[in-house]
């Protein structure tokens, strides 16, 4: 079965409004799909925006017809019921075509609360609780839960009639396989193949059921040069591994740990590359490894050119590979 190709919409780095242009126009182009971003603040003050992804998502999906994916942290910024809520109410109006990724979160979005921000064992403890307090919501149940996060006789009354897949977030060999006991599918990022070859086993090893999920970081502009600027301009304050990454605050930070990263430590994150032949090879490196869904993640500020090129010149040879 041939891969989707999805297009990632990265709300901390585009205006909400063009980033509804850019997700036409990927339908436009021929991608298949879309997945969005959920962050209440920037990784970087370069990057400037934060728009609020679950009022975008009801324009995209109106606005589309493709399928939508989210990931959230439930649990501090978010409590799960209206996590639920909201996951009820979007797949109800677009029967379908909606799922969610559920993940621990970053402090950086999460600190506003004023809540402490807990151990990784507690955030996972709390992701867990707050999955089945989801399910539970979006089958129809009245929840009362006392522990972690504390419910009083919630209950979602809009519902669709099947429930959205809730897919788990997880970058580690060691997330995947917990992820498997109660994730609808697996959702990651790029890295190198021999890792993700690692992730995917420890998933489906686990007895990890349903789709298998992959956001690619990519830079691409007509000359290498012009590549390299992009991606070191917009995402090297997203390089940096778990703690790090989990644990700064704020943007001023991120930019401040960033401020002497090389073009070369953001390649290890950011496939980069002027040639349209390396991008396609890299991708259908990564459809080798199973993954039934790719989100390609244009690390620019500027989608269209990367829209077009992509949708005529990559997609096209992926797809009859």
């Amino acid at each position: 079965m041939t891969p989707v190709f999805g297009l990632h919409c990265s709300h901390e780095q585009i205006h909400p409004t063009r980033l509804l242009d850019a997700v036409v126009r990927a339908e436009q182009a021929g991608f298949d799909a879309a997945m969005a971003s959920d962050h209440f603040a920037p990784w970087s003050e370069r990057q400037g925006h934060s728009g609020y992804v679950w009022s975008w998502l009801g324009a995209a999906m109106q606005a589309t017809g493709l399928p939508f994916g989210v990931v959230n942290a439930p649990g501090q910024r978010y409590h799960p019921a209206i996590v639920a809520q909201a996951i009820g109410t979007l797949s109800a109006m677009y029967p379908g075509r909606f799922w969610a990724a559920l993940g621990t979160g970053e402090n950086a979005n999460e600190h506003i609360t004023g809540d402490v921000w807990p151990r990784k064992d507690v955030r996972s403890a709390r992701l867990r609780s707050s999955v089945d307090v989801i399910r539970a919501l979006l089958a129809g149940e009245e929840v009362s839960h006392d522990g972690l996060i504390t419910v009083d006789r919630a209950r979602v009354w809009t519902r669709p009639d099947d429930p959205a897949p809730l897919l788990g977030a997880a970058v580690s060999v060691a997330t995947a396989r917990w992820c498997a006991d109660w994730a609808d599918g697996l959702i990651t990022v790029n890295a190198p193949v021999e890792h993700l070859r690692e992730v995917v086993d420890a998933y489906r090893g686990a007895g990890g059921r349903g789709r298998l999920v992959l956001q690619v970081h990519l830079s691409w502009a007509r000359d290498e040069a012009q590549a390299e600027a992009i991606a070191h301009d917009q995402w090297r304050t997203n390089i940096f591994a778990p703690p790090v990454a989990w644990d700064l605050t704020t943007p001023e930070h991120f930019d401040v740990v960033a401020r002497d990263v090389t073009i070369e430590q953001v390649r290890r994150t950011v496939d980069v590359s002027a040639d349209l032949s390396r991008h396609t090879d890299q991708l259908a490196s990564y459809v080798s490894l199973g993954f039934d869904e790719i989100y390609l993640h244009h690390v620019g500020q500027e989608q269209d050119e990367f829209i077009d090129v992509f949708g005529a010149e990559v997609l096209p040879k992926l797809r009859t590979a």
